[in-house]
């Protein structure tokens, strides 16, 4: 199994919710009620595009790259109910 990076960019909706989509890999839209949900959805929407690619034969965008062991400065969003 590989693993590979992609950039997604996660705009707040104005009707509420989220919407994730890439420069990395073309076609990738996702939306969600969370963040959180949003980039779980976005994770499967790349997962089928970036198999797609493999079974058509077609190469990967030149924006992905293999995942390495060690990543670093990652943000992740967590929400809190007070």
């Amino acid at each position: 199994m590989s693993e590979y990076m992609i950039s997604i960019n996660i705009e707040h909706l104005d009707e509420g919710g989220y919407r994730a989509t890439s420069d990395s890999i073309q076609g990738l839209i996702a939306q969600g009620r969370t963040i959180a949900e949003t980039m779980e959805i976005a994770q499967d929407v790349a997962k089928k595009l970036i198999e797609s690619y493999f079974e058509h034969g077609d190469p990967l965008p030149e924006q992905m790259v293999p995942s390495t062991r060690l990543i670093k400065n990652i943000r992740i969003p967590v929400s809190v109910t007070v």
